[in-house]
């Protein structure tokens, strides 16, 4: 039977009704804004250079279309020849259609571009985050943020960032050409414009804290689906499809509501803006035609001034929508940084360790001569160590033990008692609270962490099996091994019939999370993965828990097999499969109890007595 002790740490309920938590907020909203795009930028300046100076021969030649216009009008009205200012006239619209259209091209080439640095920056982080925060948070959310907030992102270059800078620059253009045309019109004009741009303005900064609240939901329904497709089998089997549903509509409608809230700010922004275009046509109409009939100005000077007005405000709409559109991708910027921010598991050595001293795999190894009578340190060693998660439950109290080189050293104990947190221990998942543990006499804080990892084989109590090919698993430690040592290596754990049966042999997929396979051809697979890489020591934590009697003793001799040269601790609920180890220590409520061979700690541990008669070992 599948042991349910998985890390040995009381987990936090996840019931339907449980709200995920939230990532801890690490920056300010204030302290994100356009500087933090900068290093997503790196190696488009370039081509950003070439689209700001195709933007400003597009605007120019934009708004030399009313002038042209008219000179048209102008030129009409007396009768003289208009073909050349036709032909510029034509000649600029296509040249804006153009190079509009090569603009648009670059700016999205940097927009994709900024949004793959983002995800490569954001997967880098998450790859190499410590293990606690793992612990702390929900892989939906996490998700959520290399998903939904990276592609909005692109919009902070295409519809935010260029979009406010280059629709402010024909804003500027136009209001310094009407202001030309006539200063008194232009006046009446802005004062109409000034009061919708402003209240626009204000609701647009209020889009960003609401896109932020939004992208949060979101990553909440995220970590919540997630949740409930990967238990999807226990769901259906417990009947509990509609109860998940509910829950995972909860977390929707709380998305739901944030969303209404944008689209609320969106549906205010909208007819003040129309209402403002309006006003400002009205009052163009109204006082220019006063000041024609004046003879303040021409006619023709009224259109241009009209068409000025047109090209003011249409760049000036696109560019508060832009504006509203960045404050949306800062809010997805700031979810992005908030990961960006988080610490990263660190792979330097301590003080202790010098630039030429040999590795531990090297140390142990070495078949160099040593002087005679030399003691070797143990293989592993566990000295007065105490350990807690950082919620005040201490898990271990001063344990100390060690696994001599060359042999098996096994942990049993009732669930919870801190077996599988001393093998993370080993792996340098967490550091200890007090005490030390050391790899071949040394402190395993003194060694970095991918050299330390490179020393040991961990198959966790899981069995995790990536989605892929065999292939792809057997190779995730030994990526340079070749076929036939795939081969013998799944022979040894008794898998090579069941995976050669298959057609495609070792390119055969095992589906997510191995579900293609059973139980114990997914443990199997896990430890001929640990076998292949050829560690000095080994960490098997319920290595052969579902496994069938028939497949328990192939792997029991299998382990032995591969044991001959190695150090192995193992974590065991099943005591037939460590009966035979050179030494078994007993835990109970996160101390050693008891330590010694099976035959010895019968009669001196009444809790190892009692572990074995209830497995049927003894009488």
């Amino acid at each position: 039977m599948m042991s349910t002790e998985t890390r040995e740490r009381p987990a936090a309920p996840q019931t339907g009704a449980a709200a995920p938590p939230a990532l801890s907020p690490t920056i300010r909203s204030e302290d994100v804004g356009l500087r933090s795009l900068i290093p997503y930028l790196n190696g488009y300046w370039r081509t950003l250079g070439t689209v700001a100076v195709l933007s400003l021969v597009v605007t120019l030649l934009t708004l030399s279309q009313p002038v042209l216009i008219r000179d048209v009008l102008s030129d009409i009205q007396a009768d003289h020849h208009v073909g050349g200012l036709v032909a510029l006239l034509v000649g600029a619209l296509v040249a804006v259609a153009v190079l509009s259209g090569i603009r648009d091209y670059l700016l999205q080439r940097v927009a994709e571009g900024m949004v793959l640095s983002a995800r490569r920056r954001l997967v880098e982080r998450l790859l190499r985050l410590p293990i606690a925060e793992y612990d702390r948070r929900r892989t939906g959310d996490l998700l959520s943020r290399v998903g939904a907030d990276t592609t909005l992102l692109r919009a902070v270059v295409t519809s935010g960032l260029f979009d406010t800078v280059t629709n402010v620059v024909m804003v500027g253009g136009s209001a310094v050409m009407m202001f030309l045309i006539d200063g008194p019109l232009f006046a009446a004009t802005a004062l109409g414009l000034g009061v919708g741009v402003l209240a626009v303005v204000g609701l647009s900064r209020r889009v960003r804290g609401a896109s932020r609240e939004a992208q949060d939901r979101v990553g909440e329904m995220t970590s919540a689906v997630e949740r409930a497709i990967s238990a999807v089998r226990t769901i259906r089997a417990s009947g509990a499809e509609q109860r998940e549903a509910v829950a995972v509509d909860g977390y929707a409608r709380h998305a739901y509501d944030a969303g209404i809230r944008i689209a609320r700010l969106q549906a205010m922004i909208n007819p003040i803006t129309s209402t403002t275009v309006q006003v400002a046509f009205l009052v163009v109409l109204g006082v220019g035609g006063a000041r024609v009939a004046s003879g303040a100005i021409q006619v023709g000077d009224l259109v241009a001034f009209l068409l000025f007005l047109f090209t003011l405000w249409f760049p000036l709409g696109r560019a508060l929508s832009a504006y509203s559109k960045l404050q949306t991708g800062l809010g997805a910027l700031h979810r992005i940084e908030e990961v960006l921010l988080l610490p990263q598991e660190s792979d330097t050595a301590g003080d202790a360790v010098s630039a030429g001293r040999l590795t531990v795999r090297e140390r142990i190894r070495s078949d160099e001569p040593r002087p005679d009578g030399e003691q070797l340190p143990p293989a592993l060693e566990f000295d007065h160590v105490d350990f807690g998660y950082g919620d005040g439950e201490t898990v271990l109290r001063d344990v100390s033990l060690t696994v001599p080189r060359g042999t098996r050293t096994a942990l049993v104990g009732p669930s919870g008692a801190g077996k599988s947190t001393l093998l993370a221990l080993v792996e340098r998942f967490y550091d200890v609270t007090s005490g030390v543990v050391r790899v071949d006499g040394t402190d395993v804080r003194e060694q970095p962490r991918r050299t330390l990892r490179h020393t040991l084989g961990y198959v966790e109590q899981s069995a995790p099996v990536l989605a892929g090919t065999v292939r792809d698993n057997l190779a995730l430690a030994a990526p340079e091994a070749t076929e036939e040592q795939m081969r013998g290596i799944l022979r040894s754990v008794n898998l090579e019939d069941v995976i050669m049966r298959a057609p495609l042999g070792l390119d055969a997929e095992v589906g997510e999370g191995g579900v293609l396979l059973s139980g114990g051809e997914r443990q199997r697979l896990a430890l001929a993965r640990t076998f292949l890489a050829a560690p000095p020591i080994m960490l098997l934590d319920e290595a052969t828990s579902n496994l069938d009697a028939r497949n328990e003793v192939l792997m029991r001799d299998a382990i032995g097999a591969v044991s001959a040269d190695r150090s192995l601790l193992v974590v065991a609920h099943r005591l037939s499969t460590v009966v035979d180890s050179d030494q078994i220590v007993v835990l109970e409520h996160g101390e050693v109890v008891a330590m010694g061979r099976h035959e010895e700690l019968t009669d001196s541990s009444p809790l190892y007595r009692e572990l074995a008669s209830h497995q049927l070992l003894i009488k």
